[in-house]
């Protein structure tokens, strides 16, 4: 690499995106010097403005400039639903949709004992106390199929089933458009128990 301690602090902070390797942090790196000055100064500029700015909803746990986020404070959004995801990115896809007119639950992680997450580090007491408020009927499930988002959704069903509420989970199958012989063996699976 060029001899530049300030070069190898860019690369070395762009490789903590996820994803991102030496050679990857190191193209972008370079490409900005390069060819995109402005662009850097853009992307510092906006990087700590948000560092400085963003934090989490009061009640949802989304990313948000405010106390609490515009979703949260619209009274048009159907408060006696609640969808609970993994992260603020799970919230933006579900909400790009545009089929879903409730509220919200960000966890901000899954269950994961083997990396010592817990119920405490992911807030579940939080929702617990958000979904039994007396206005949510029902809480939606719509953590990541993975063996650690299946685990949260389950601990969290069992809780909120015994407490009364009707619990829900996305529904899992054929992806739109796809031909069978090339869908995986789980998913055509997934998709035959849970038809309707």
């Amino acid at each position: 690499m060029a001899d530049s301690h300030s070069l190898e602090g860019l690369v070395q902070a762009l490789r903590r995106l996820p994803g991102i390797g030496v050679k990857s942090a190191s193209r972008m790196a370079f490409h900005m010097l390069q060819h995109d000055r402005e662009g850097a100064r853009l992307l510092s500029a906006a990087l700590a403005q948000a560092a400085s700015f963003v934090r989490h909803c009061e009640r949802c746990h989304t990313f948000t400039e405010a106390a609490v986020c515009r979703t949260c404070l619209d009274p048009g959004r159907d408060a006696t639903r609640l969808c609970v995801v993994e992260t603020p990115a799970d919230q933006s896809a579900v909400e790009r949709t545009g089929a879903y007119k409730g509220l919200y639950f960000v966890l901000m992680g899954k269950l994961n004992p083997l990396d010592g997450i817990g119920p405490k580090d992911i807030g579940l007491k939080n929702l617990f106390d958000r979904a039994c408020d007396g206005v949510v009927a029902e809480v939606i499930l719509a953590t990541n199929f993975t063996a650690e988002g299946e685990a949260t959704a389950h601990v969290i069903s069992e809780v909120l089933r015994a407490r009364g509420l009707q619990i829900t989970r996305l529904a899992r199958g054929v992806p739109v458009g796809s031909e069978l012989e090339y869908v995986d063996l789980g998913t055509i699976a997934h998709a035959l128990v849970d038809r309707r």
